[in-house]
């Protein structure tokens, strides 16, 4: 049962003076840390978090594909790229959100390169495609400032959200379908993609 009536106040003397505060005092100490102790992967950890704090700072930062984080999916860009992308804002699209509803997805305008970012582990399941190449580790990815949405150089044209990577399972038959072409060489694609920003 709740009470909608306000709590009773203590009367509290307008002139009165507060004692001052004792400073605050703070005792250095340093703990030593057996490395043996430290879990294998708290480096990479340190690593990643630093990288999405220099992200959030709008700064352009290099993710290693796979883990826990995205494998990604690349393709020419153009028309029939973009069709694509339109139909899957459309599958992607809940609710009242905005119609640009598709997973991230950043262009590289220099390279005429659509990148499809796809959950972990996608590249170990993708066969190969005419029309899209897919990579996960141990590759990594330049990713643009999260305010870089327009050219020049590499931006975001889906939104990079927290909510959602892009479903390779419906991007598949849209890029048989619209076939982008022409898609990029993996060997060549693996080389440059830490340096596309």
């Amino acid at each position: 049962m709740s009470r909608t009536g306000q709590m009773p106040r203590r009367p509290v003397d307008a002139d009165r003076v507060s004692p001052p505060a004792e400073p605050a005092g703070f005792t250095p100490t340093s703990l030593p840390i057996d490395p043996s102790l430290v879990a294998h992967d708290m480096g990479d950890l340190a690593s990643r978090v630093r990288s999405l704090m220099a992200l959030q700072q709008q700064r352009v930062l290099q993710l290693p594909l796979g883990g826990r984080f995205f494998d990604i999916i690349v393709t020419a860009s153009g028309p029939q790229a973009y069709a694509a992308l339109k139909v899957m804002d459309g599958i992607q699209h809940t609710g009242d959100e905005r119609a640009d509803a598709c997973g991230p997805v950043i262009e590289d305008p220099q390279r005429s390169w659509l990148i499809w970012l796809v959950p972990p582990g996608t590249s170990e399941q993708w066969a190969p495609h005419r029309y899209a190449t897919c990579l996960g580790q141990p590759h990594r990815l330049a990713l643009p400032a999260m305010t870089s949405a327009e050219p020049p150089g590499p931006y975001w044209l889906r939104p990079c959200r927290g909510d959602r990577l892009v479903p390779p399972t419906a991007l598949r038959p849209l890029l048989d379908q619209f076939q982008p072409s022409p898609a990029p060489h993996e060997t060549l694609l693996g080389s440059v993609l830490s340096t596309i920003a």
